[in-house]
C-alpha cells in the first residue's frame, strides 16, 4: 500500500512539475507575422532583387526546406514569378551562384506517377500559398492536395490533405549525381541517400535521410532514372521513391522526416529526438516558438508596418547562417561529418558563409546578440583549420573557390577583442598567420599573390593576378586585425609592428592624381588608361567608385591622402552626385550588380552607391569620421526607406547570406559596425522611436528616437544614461553594460551636434 501511494504521489507531483513548467514558459511577442520569407524570390540570373528563396528553417539550422519551382540544379531554385511547384525541397543552398548539395525533395500527387520535375510539377497561386519561418503550406491546383511544411533542426514534419482516390502519391527525389532509396512497407518508412553536390566534398560525402509515414501503403515503387521499377530498393545516379495510399475526401497524411551527414542510424536518432511522436501542430508551433525567441530579443516600436516587416524579416535572413553542421550522437555527444576530411569528429562545425559578404555586418551582429553562438563558431573554424590546413574564407560545405581576401582574420579578432572566449585562439592565431605567408589551393584560400603582397606593399595589376586592387585592400584591413589580435594575445613585438607596417598598404593603390584607389603595376607605375567607372579588372563586383573607401579601419588616413576632412566629405558626396553610368568591359557584359546600381539610381538619385553588392555598403557612415554625420542620418534613411521593402522584390541586390538584412537591423538601430575589429560602431539615424536589445549577459539595452518619423530623421541632441553625448559612435563595451542611448530627432541637420574632432570613431592613424 505504501509502495502504491508512492506512485501516485510521484506520478501526480510529477503531472504537477510539469504543468508548473509548461505555464513558466515565457510568454513571447509574435515578430513570425511580421515576416515575408518570399522577400528576395522575384530575381533572376540578370536582376537580382536579393536571390533568396523562402527558407523554412530553424535559426542556423542544418537543413532548410523550400518549395521548388525550377529543375534541381538550377541555383534559382524558388522564382516568384513562376506559377507551378514540382518539389518542396531539403536545401543547403547559400547562394544561387554557389548552388546547392545534398538535395532532395517530397512531392504529394495523385493519379498516375509523374517522375520528373517537369512532367509533375503542378500550379498554384500566391493567393493559396503561406511562407513563414516556421511554417509553409501550399495548395496544388493540379492535385487537389495541399500540402504543408514545418521545420527542425536537422528534420521536419509534412502534412499532405488529398482528395478521396486510390491513388493518393508521396515521391520522394533523391536527384542525380548518386543516390539510393529503399522503401520499407513494414514499416511505413522510406530511406535513402543523396550525394548531389557542386563541390567541396570528400569521395564519401553523403546526406542520408528518413521519412516516416503514419498510414500503411497501398503499393510502392521506384525509379532509376529512366524507367519505373516495382523494386523496393533502388541505387543508381538518380533515383526516386514513391508510395501509394488510399484516401478519404480531406484525409491528411504525416511524413516525419530527418537527416543527417553522418549515417542512417545517425538520422533515425536525429528523427527521434528531434520529431519523436509530435503532432504537426506541435513541431510548428516549437518552430514558431523559436523564432520569436530571438525576434524577441531584438523589440522595436515606434514605426510603420512597412518598418516592422523590414526589420523582422532582416533579422529572420540574418539568423540563417552559417548552418549547425554538427549533430548529436546516441549519447548526445556533438559530433559532426568533416566536409573536409571525410571523418566523423567531436565537436562544432558550421558552413555555407562567404566572409567577402558576412565580415562586415552578420558576424559583428552576433557579436553583440549571440556571443555564444559566435564562441561555437569559432571552435568550428578551429575544427576546420586542424581538418583541412585552412580556414574557410568560403565554405558549402567544404571550402569553395569564391570570393577574395582571407577575412576570417576579421571575424577571429572582432570575437577575441570583443572579450568572447570558448575556443583555442591560439590554434586561429597560427591560422590566420599561415594565410599571411601561403597562396592556398583555391583563390579563395589563404592569399592569392601573398608574395607579392607581402614584398611590394600591394599586388601588381601585370602578373596575372584578377582583382589585385581589391586583394591589397582587404589584406591591408586584415593586416590591421591581425596586429589588434597579436597586441591581444601578446605576440611579439617585431610581429605586431609587421602587421601595422602592413595595415598601411592601402596607401601603396591610392593616387593622389585622381583621388581614387588605382591599379599599380610590379614597375611601380599606374596602370592606364584608368577609368574610375570600370568594374571588375583590378576590383571585386565593383569599380574604383566602391573600392576606393575600402580602408575601413582608418578612414581618418583616407582622408588625410585626400586632402584632408573638407576634400573627403566632398569626395564622399560625389558618390551620390555622379550618374551610375559603368564600363563592364572586363566581363563582357552587364552584370547583375551594375544593373541594380543603374535601376537604384534610376528610381532613387543614388549615383554611384551601389548597395546591392558589399564594397560600398559602409560608406554612408564615413560622414561621421568627416565631421558631418547629418549626412550619415540622412542617407541612412533614404537607404532604409527606398531600398528595402517586404515584397518579392524587396532587395536591391543580392541579400549574401545575410549581409544585405544585417546592414538593415544594424542601421534600424542606428549604427554600424564599419571597422570589425575595432569595439565601435558609427551612428546613424534610427528607424524606430524605440528598439531593446536584451543581451546574453542579462544586460538590456535601449535606444530612444523622440519624435522620430520619415521626415524628422536629422539628430538633434542625444544623452547616453542621462548624461549629454555628443559622440558619433557607440562602443561595444557602452552597449554591453546595458543602459539608454536617448536621441531628440528633428526634421533639419543639427550641424553642431557630432562634429567635434573628438565626437569621431576611430581611426588607426588617429581622429582627423
Amino acid at each position: 500500500m505504501k509502495f502504491k501511494n508512492y506512485l501516485l504521489i510521484t506520478f501526480v507531483t510529477s503531472i504537477l512539475f510539469a504543468c508548473t513548467q509548461k505555464e513558466e514558459k515565457k510568454v513571447l511577442t509574435d515578430y513570425t507575422k511580421y515576416v515575408s520569407t518570399q522577400v528576395g524570390s522575384l530575381s533572376d540570373f540578370r536582376l537580382s532583387t536579393g536571390n533568396t528563396y523562402p527558407a523554412v528553417a530553424t535559426p542556423w539550422g542544418m537543413n532548410f526546406w523550400t518549395p521548388q519551382t525550377n529543375n534541381n540544379g538550377d541555383g534559382w531554385a524558388y522564382m516568384y514569378q513562376k506559377d507551378s511547384i514540382n518539389g518542396i525541397k531539403q536545401t543547403h543552398q547559400p547562394s544561387p551562384w554557389i548552388n546547392d548539395y545534398a538535395a532532395f525533395s517530397i512531392f504529394p500527387m495523385t493519379g498516375e506517377v509523374k517522375f520528373n520535375e517537369k512532367d509533375r510539377q503542378s500550379k498554384y497561386s500566391h493567393d493559396n500559398e503561406v511562407a513563414k519561418p516556421h511554417y509553409y503550406s501550399v495548395n496544388l491546383e493540379t492535385y487537389n492536395t495541399k500540402a504543408e511544411v514545418a521545420p527542425t533542426t536537422r528534420g521536419a514534419i509534412f502534412q499532405f490533405t488529398f482528395p478521396k482516390t486510390k491513388d493518393a502519391i508521396v515521391l520522394v527525389d533523391g536527384y542525380n549525381q548518386g543516390s539510393f532509396v529503399k522503401i520499407i512497407p513494414e514499416e511505413k518508412k522510406i530511406i535513402g541517400y543523396v550525394t548531389n553536390n557542386h563541390g567541396g566534398v570528400p569521395k564519401n560525402f553523403a546526406n542520408y535521410y528518413v521519412i516516416q509515414f503514419d498510414k500503411e501503403f497501398t503499393t510502392q515503387g521506384t525509379w532509376n532514372g529512366k524507367e519505373a521499377t516495382a523494386n523496393k530498393e533502388l541505387k543508381a545516379d538518380r533515383t526516386a521513391g514513391y508510395v501509394k495510399f488510399n484516401t478519404k475526401e480531406g484525409e491528411v497524411i504525416t511524413a516525419r522526416v530527418a537527416s543527417s551527414f553522418i549515417s542512417h542510424e545517425q538520422a533515425e536518432i536525429n528523427l527521434s529526438r528531434e520529431i519523436g511522436d509530435k503532432s504537426f501542430d506541435e513541431v510548428k508551433n516549437e518552430a514558431q516558438y523559436t523564432w520569436n525567441e530571438q525576434f524577441n530579443r531584438l523589440k522595436v516600436e515606434g514605426g510603420s508596418e512597412r518598418s516592422m516587416q523590414n526589420f523582422y524579416t532582416s533579422m529572420y535572413r540574418t539568423l540563417l547562417f552559417p548552418r549547425k553542421f554538427y549533430e548529436y550522437d546516441v549519447d548526445n555527444k556533438l559530433i559532426h561529418y568533416s566536409p573536409y576530411n571525410g571523418e566523423v569528429l567531436d565537436g562544432y562545425m558550421f558552413t555555407d558563409n562567404g566572409f567577402w559578404d558576412t565580415f562586415r555586418a552578420v558576424f559583428p551582429f552576433f557579436t553583440v546578440m549571440y556571443p555564444e553562438l559566435n564562441s561555437n563558431i569559432m571552435s568550428g573554424l578551429v575544427n576546420t583549420y586542424n581538418e583541412s590546413g585552412w580556414l574557410p574564407e568560403w565554405a558549402s560545405p567544404g571550402h569553395r573557390d569564391c570570393m577574395i581576401g582571407s577575412n576570417s582574420a576579421s571575424l577571429i579578432a572582432d570575437s577575441y577583442l570583443k572579450g568572447i572566449r570558448g575556443y583555442d585562439v591560439e590554434t586561429l592565431y597560427a591560422a590566420i598567420i599561415k594565410n599571411t605567408k601561403n597562396h592556398g589551393p583555391l583563390g579563395s584560400v589563404g592569399r592569392m599573390g601573398v608574395d607579392y603582397y607581402n614584398n611590394l606593399g600591394y599586388i601588381p595589376y601585370d602578373v596575372g593576378i584578377h582583382e589585385n586592387t581589391a586583394r591589397t585592400l582587404e589584406y591591408a584591413y586584415d593586416d590591421y586585425c591581425i596586429m589588434k589580435l597579436a597586441e591581444a594575445l601578446g605576440k611579439p613585438q617585431a610581429e605586431i609592428d609587421l602587421f601595422a607596417k602592413r595595415a598601411n598598404n592601402y596607401k601603396n593603390v591610392f593616387d593622389p592624381s585622381t583621388n581614387f584607389m588605382r591599379a599599380k603595376m610590379k614597375d611601380g607605375s599606374w596602370q592606364t588608361p584608368f577609368i574610375p567607372e570600370a568594374w571588375g579588372g583590378a576590383f571585386t563586383e565593383g569599380s574604383s567608385w566602391h573600392y576606393t573607401w575600402s580602408v575601413f579601419h582608418d578612414p581618418a588616413g583616407l582622408a588625410r591622402l585626400m586632402g584632408g576632412k573638407k576634400a573627403f566629405g566632398l569626395k564622399l558626396d560625389s558618390i551620390f552626385t555622379t550618374p551610375s553610368i559603368a564600363n563592364h568591359d572586363y566581363y563582357g557584359f552587364e552584370i547583375h550588380e551594375i544593373t541594380e546600381m543603374k535601376v537604384a539610381d534610376e528610381k532613387y538619385g543614388t549615383g554611384q552607391y551601389a548597395h546591392g553588392n558589399q564594397p560600398i555598403q559602409h560608406a554612408i557612415y564615413l560622414y561621421d569620421y568627416a565631421g558631418q554625420p547629418w549626412k550619415a542620418q540622412k542617407w541612412a534613411r533614404k537607404v532604409l526607406k527606398d531600398l528595402y521593402s517586404p515584397t518579392p522584390d524587396g532587395l536591391c541586390g543580392d541579400e549574401d547570406n545575410g549581409q544585405t538584412s544585417a546592414w538593415y537591423v544594424f542601421s534600424a538601430l542606428g549604427m554600424y559596425p564599419v571597422a570589425p575589429g575595432t569595439n565601435e560602431y558609427a551612428i546613424g539615424s534610427p528607424e524606430f522611436g524605440k528598439a531593446t536589445m536584451a543581451l546574453e549577459n542579462g544586460k538590456t539595452f535601449t535606444v530612444v528616437a523622440n519624435n522620430n518619423s520619415d521626415e524628422n530623421v536629422y539628430i538633434q541632441s542625444a544623452t547616453l544614461n542621462g548624461k549629454s553625448f555628443n559622440k558619433t559612435y557607440l562602443t561595444h563595451e557602452q552597449i554591453m553594460a546595458g543602459g539608454e542611448l536617448v536621441f531628440e530627432m528633428g526634421n533639419k541637420p543639427n550641424k553642431e551636434w557630432g562634429t567635434a574632432k573628438d565626437s569621431a570613431p576611430y581611426s588607426m592613424s588617429g581622429k582627423l
